[in-house]
């Protein structure tokens, strides 16, 4: 039996090739925004192999991992509606309690 390492290389950068990084990001806009903007920024995401990680209901946005082309087309769509996009990150805050 001869053994080729072309097919197995294939499917290698074939399985590699097909995760897209992404980003971990919170996706937030002013009250005024109508929802259906929302919605379409959350499905344009998941549309395009990203998750939504939580909805948020005290401020209207969501926390999302996806790629960041998508992240620059909601970008461009909630402008008229002051989206803000930026990272997801650990916060901490350090510092001595004043008297």
């Amino acid at each position: 039996m001869k053994f080729s390492i072309l097919p197995a290389l294939v499917l290698a950068s074939v399985a590699l090739g097909a995760t897209v990084p992404q980003k971990a990001v919170i996706v937030s806009y002013p009250d005024e925004t109508p929802d259906d903007v929302v919605k379409q920024a959350m499905t344009a995401i998941t549309d395009a192999g990203g998750v939504i990680i939580h909805e948020y209901r005290l401020i209207k946005g969501f926390a999302a991992k996806a790629p960041a082309k998508i992240l620059q087309q909601v970008q461009t769509w909630g402008n008229d509606y002051n989206a803000v996009i930026e990272e997801d990150q650990m916060v901490s805050v350090a510092g001595s309690v004043a008297d």
